[in-house]
């Protein structure tokens, strides 16, 4: 039996031997997928990540405040369509190499380009002001004057892109963007019940308001802004990922925007369960702030004030220097935070001055804050559905993306999106008159 068994040990050696080798390839393997997806990852999450900005965290404060749970269920599409809409410009850019507005230039001309990048520059100005406002806004929370702060946080901001190359404000961003881990924790402490916000967010409850229609729009408008699918393409072309990565790249995308809508829907079940029931509307930043002080006592102003500090400055950051993006990219001119000021004049001119300007405006006495961010996502929303199209055309141009189009339901659902976020904004704008 012995000289039996003695031929079979050697072979099962060699098989433990080959399965030990393959389990080596397997981790590095595993090892080298997370290494590239290490590489690839920043254009998703940081793109997304700004959507969690001043204006959000105003919007899903109010929202939360205002409707409670009545509002949840919006964020099932608003993350489907999230993903479809910086997914396509992800691919766009991955595919192609070339950026949204520089495509939009050459499907269907300058003048088009034109008058839609103004529309963009005014949307996004507002926006940038927003943040502005933001700054000032938790500033006052904490007693500081804003006259003071805003200033130096601008020039903050404009050193930041000045100073450093794309590789290390990408690292910045992303430090700023787990800084949102403070309004999962307040989600977590304010222990709403697991069986009441899954019915809130899988059976949709419409109420036929003005106010409901604001809010649905400017949520919308936060979450999904326009200036998102320019910036990230325009980031997946600078960062110089190939077609071989394009899953790793969507898979940032996905990652980034399942984040960020966890968090805002942490913000609004935090209002809801807090804000709600006292009836407070969230008409400045210390209402906002109450919603924390059951859970943080005398901490929840500073770590209200925290939150939107980090916000602001994160999109702040991020904002001017994604329409400076844009703009360059539309007119042709040269641009990149890895381009010296002669290289690039147009491009700092335009990240520059629109730092400056907004924060002078929101310095201006008799604005309130959280209106001027509330409209600014509102406005968003309006332009969101015209970029919408623009998308979906270039998209689905196989002469463009070859075998890389969508789909018949991507494209089904994208339309329907078209659809709604129209007759949204049309009602809206008619509601006004009325």
């Amino acid at each position: 039996m012995r000289q039996n068994a003695r031929p079979t040990q050697p072979l099962a050696f060699e098989k433990r031997f080959v399965m030990s080798n393959e389990k080596k390839k397997s981790v590095k393997s595993l090892y080298a997928r997370l290494a590239v997806f290490a590489a690839v990852l920043g254009p998703g999450i940081i793109t997304l990540s700004v959507g969690n900005d001043a204006g959000g965290l105003a919007t899903y404060s109010r929202a939360g405040a205002l409707f409670g749970f009545d509002i949840l269920w919006i964020f099932v599409p608003l993350t489907i369509i999230l993903i479809m809409v910086q997914e396509m410009a992800n691919r766009m850019g991955v595919v192609t190499g070339d950026g949204l507005s520089s495509m939009i230039r050459e499907r269907f001309g300058v003048k088009t380009t034109f008058y839609l990048m103004m529309a963009l520059l005014f949307v996004n100005f507002r926006t940038i002001m927003a943040e502005f406002a933001g700054v000032a806004a938790s500033a006052e929370l904490v007693g500081a004057p804003p006259l003071l702060v805003v200033p130096i946080c601008a020039a903050a901001v404009i050193g930041l892109v000045l100073r450093w190359d794309y590789k290390s404000v990408e690292k910045v961003f992303l430090v700023a963007a787990f800084f949102y881990i403070t309004y999962l924790v307040a989600g977590y402490m304010v222990k709403p019940d697991p069986v009441e916000v899954a019915k809130a967010l899988l059976i949709p409850k419409w109420i036929p308001s003005k106010a409901y229609i604001l809010i649905v729009l400017a949520l919308f408008g936060t979450t999904t802004a326009p200036w998102m699918a320019f910036f990230q393409q325009s980031s997946v072309v600078e960062k110089g990922i190939d077609i071989e990565d394009a899953a790793y790249s969507r898979a940032d995308t996905i990652f980034g925007s399942v984040f960020v809508n966890f968090v805002a829907l942490c913000i609004v079940i935090t209002c809801a369960m807090t804000l709600h029931p006292a009836g407070i509307e969230v008409n400045n930043a210390g209402e906002a702030a109450t919603a924390l002080a059951p859970l943080m006592g005398n901490w929840a102003r500073h770590l209200f004030a925290f939150g939107l500090f980090n916000a602001s400055m994160y999109a702040a950051c991020v904002l001017p220097l994604a329409t400076a993006y844009t703009i360059c990219e539309a007119m042709g001119w040269e641009r990149g935070v890895n381009k010296r000021y002669g290289e690039a004049p147009q491009f700092y001119f335009l990240y520059v001055a629109s730092i400056i300007l907004g924060a002078f405006f929101v310095l201006l006495p008799g604005r309130s804050f959280i209106d001027m961010i509330i409209v600014s996502q509102v406005v968003n929303g309006i332009l969101l559905p015209i970029v919408l199209v623009f998308i979906l055309i270039l998209v689905n141009d196989s002469k463009i993306m070859g075998t890389h189009t969508n789909g018949r339901i991507y494209n089904y659902f994208c339309v329907t999106t078209v659809a709604f976020l129209t007759v949204l904004s049309v009602a809206y704008i008619v509601s006004l008159f009325l």
